[in-house]
């Protein structure tokens, strides 16, 4: 079976796939991690907001969201399900992330948000811990930044 990545500002996905996305940042962000927040939080149809997904036989197996800020890029939302876990779906979305946003504009620093048990996953990418800890939804998380030199 091949897993497909793709990229995509949200009107442009089908409606069953978006469905299965937005369904798997639910299941994981408010039911599996217990953290009642407003998930549909009106990013995701900003200008130049994509959205990345994984996708097997129709099913999402992750998916993360790329927002163009001006100054910077920001990449957040990124999940990955139970049974696509430790299979490298997550690592081939933030690459696939990465490498659109460089090609747009290199100049600009990437920035997330991360649950701090991933500090280190991030790291992978390039990113540094660029400030204090700090909770969120009960989870501990630490703010991120990929300077523009950053190499992977």
């Amino acid at each position: 079976m091949t897993v497909g990545i793709h990229l995509s500002p949200l009107a442009e996905i089908p409606a069953t796939t978006l469905y299965r996305i937005l369904w798997l940042r639910v299941s994981v962000f408010v039911v599996e991690q217990q953290a009642a927040y407003p998930e549909l939080d009106g990013r995701d149809i900003e200008p130049g907001a994509l959205l990345a997904w994984a996708e097997e036989d129709g099913e999402v197996l992750g998916t993360l969201r790329l927002l163009d800020e001006g100054t910077r890029w920001r990449i957040g939302r990124v999940v990955t399900s139970v049974p696509a876990r430790g299979r490298g779906v997550g690592a081939d979305l933030m690459s696939l992330a990465i490498d659109h946003a460089l090609a747009q504009d290199a100049s600009r620093p990437f920035v997330l948000d991360a649950q701090e048990h991933l500090a280190d996953w991030y790291g992978r990418f390039g990113f540094v811990v660029s400030g204090p800890s700090f909770v969120e939804d009960r989870i501990p998380h630490v703010p991120m930044t990929r300077p523009t030199d950053a190499e992977v």
